[in-house]
């Protein structure tokens, strides 16, 4: 019997670490889809049952300074440090999270978004920009300590 108990345990354990893993909640490294090369990271977090993201750090050399300076109204000359970029995206059920705000601050342009992991491989989320029907693709990588 107190091995039963110890297996159950021991599983309990195992399915809280492996649902954890694959928590959307994190950090994610950016890679440009077009160059391959790191840009940021970007802390995404809930709030209010929403989903929102942070650029915590700015990763290409010359760009840790980086204003917003195409962005007009209070993002006009922003420091991109900081910025949210992902704003009230909900969760629609099936793992999948969709917003009216993702922002792209080189470009100083919003997109509609749908993000979610990879599900063959819970280290990887793709992020994706809609501009009326054409769309763009990211896979961002989940930054381990």
């Amino acid at each position: 019997m107190k091995y039963h108990k110890l297996l159950l345990f021991f599983i309990g354990l195992f399915l809280i670490n492996f649902s954890y893993g694959q928590s959307i909640f994190d950090e994610w490294k950016t890679i440009d889809d077009r160059t391959g090369k790191p840009k940021g990271i970007i802390k995404i977090y809930k709030k209010d049952g929403q989903m929102y993201g942070d650029i915590v750090k700015v990763l290409e050399e010359g760009k840790e300074n980086f204003k917003c300076t195409k962005c007009e109204g209070d993002l006009k000359d922003a420091p991109v440090l900081g910025m949210t970029i992902i704003k009230g995206a909900e969760d629609d059920g099936d793992g999948e999270w969709k917003g009216k705000y993702l922002f792209d601050p080189e470009q100083a342009m919003t997109f509609r978004c749908k993000i979610w992991l990879n599900p063959d491989n819970p280290d990887e989320l793709k992020v994706r920009g809609y501009l009326a029907f054409i769309y763009r693709t990211q896979t961002w990588i989940r930054v381990k300590d």
